[in-house]
């Protein structure tokens, strides 16, 4: 049996935060220790005094990009980049090459990450029109939900023929999550807008173009649907106020029948940041007013929004030096997202106990995953060390991301992750990756 004591540090869970020990045991937490009880010795001891004890981020929304689109980013690239963010555990999106719309393509991704992820790892299948008969295969215990379209996206993954949304909200044997936008809204929109401006429309029009009423239209849609037919909803990456009510409120998250996520990204930057970033901040939906950014936060704070994630989407540096048209949207986040909602934390924004129910305590209840998103004595030991004292600066010698730009670029953070466990595995020790053990594949209790 391997052995780790991370000792006297300062432990964030569960709403609390307190000084004490932790015993590693293989891949499990085996014990928490109080400061004043005595210590095992054991194969390993990292000294903690100052630094910050938190269960691994578990991200719900990703895009890894493998198979088909390796030129942007693959499995064993942006796990890394993962790891050394504090992300222990992702989802992946089913929009690659193959699309994951049938579950022999869903299970080759499993199998890819498997020999390639550090992190542990589920994936999404996707809907089309034409294929609930594959949904409703899905095992609600080995795979994380089922992806619906219901705005622009690439192939034929838009979902909008209304009998088969129906089908899909009346009989999906597990959660859906969406990405909401109104594919005609957007057209109307963006047809005003290339009048106007012809080819150049500037990076400035994006909110406008992909607008909080494409986003509120759709994201109503599938709030009424979800309720009518009594299915779990998650609406993914939401950007603005409006959309907030549509959400379940004023209930424990596990009772909750539709929720809402809200990314790093629309916690961060809003409109007035595109003239400075252009591309580099183009994502869909679209980064929208300091007005509704404020009230994600404060949404996030109050209970309404209930997971954080960053929607990581990489493209290449030369794909983002495209016109407003050619620039396709999407960033890499995962590395820098746990820290950038703790700097958040430190200028008063949020509590770490709130960054650490967001990213951790509330995708396993949301997502039911198994024995993981909490620091407890049996549960798997997927833990993060941060140091709140050590600033670094975002730079493109120390990005991981295959892409190896970042929308942080040149960005201070006055947190740094110093150590990442991953199912009891030191998988990143600062600036250093062992990968001798590969992640593993979340399990939910259904």
């Amino acid at each position: 049996m391997n052995t780790t004591l991370i000792k006297d540090i300062t432990i964030i869970n569960e709403g609390q935060s307190f000084v004490g020990s932790l015993l590693i045991e293989d891949d499990r937490i085996s014990k928490i220790f109080g400061s004043d009880e005595v210590l095992p010795n054991t194969d390993v001891v990292i000294e903690g005094k100052g630094k910050l004890l938190l269960p691994g981020a578990i991200d719900d929304q990703v895009h890894f990009r493998e198979p088909g689109l390796t030129h942007k980013a693959e499995i064993h690239t942006e796990a890394k980049a993962a790891a050394a963010g504090g992300i222990t555990s992702f989802m992946e999106m089913p929009n690659t090459k193959p699309q994951a719309t049938t579950h022999a393509v869903l299970e080759d991704k499993y199998e890819l990450a498997s020999k390639k992820s550090i992190a542990n790892y589920s994936f999404y299948i996707g809907a089309t029109n034409d294929n609930l008969e594959e949904l409703l295969k899905t095992d609600p215990e080995k795979v994380c939900g089922i992806k619906v379209f219901m705005g622009s996206s690439t192939g034929n993954m838009l979902v909008d023929n209304e009998e088969t949304l129906k089908e899909i909200f009346s009989k999906a044997p597990t959660l859906i999550a969406t990405h909401c936008e109104d594919e005609d809204t957007i057209q109307g929109n963006l047809k005003t807008y290339k009048e106007k401006y012809g080819e150049e429309v500037p990076f400035e029009m994006h909110h406008l173009i992909r607008s909080e009423e494409a986003c509120y239209k759709s994201s109503l849609k599938a709030s009424s649907l979800a309720r009518k037919h009594g299915a779990r909803l998650h609406i993914l990456h939401l950007t603005t106020a409006k959309e907030l009510e549509l959400l379940d409120k004023d209930m424990p998250l596990e009772e909750k029948k539709v929720t809402g996520e809200v990314c790093v990204h629309h916690l961060w930057f809003s409109n007035e940041d595109y003239k400075k970033y252009g591309a580099r901040i183009k994502w869909n939906p679209a980064i929208k007013t300091l007005k509704d950014r404020d009230a994600l936060r404060e949404g996030l704070k109050n209970g309404n929004l209930d997971i954080v994630a960053t929607d990581h989407a990489p493209h290449t540096k030369e794909e983002k030096k495209g016109t407003y048209f050619n620039a396709p949207s999407g960033g890499p986040l995962v590395q820098h997202a746990l820290v950038a909602m703790l700097e958040m934390a430190k200028d008063g924004i949020f509590t770490y106990e709130q960054v650490v129910e967001k990213m951790s305590h509330s995708p396993a209840k949301l997502f039911r995953i198994k024995e993981r998103g909490f620091i407890r004595e049996g549960y798997k030991a997927d833990l993060v060390i941060v140091d709140p004292k050590k600033k670094w600066t975002v730079n493109s010698e120390n990005i991981y991301s295959k892409c190896g730009w970042s929308p942080f670029e040149e960005q201070e953070f006055s947190h740094t992750v110093s150590h990442t466990f991953i199912n009891g595995h030191l998988a990143y020790n600062n600036g250093t990756f062992n990968e001798d053990k590969k992640g593993e594949r979340l399990t939910f209790a259904q």
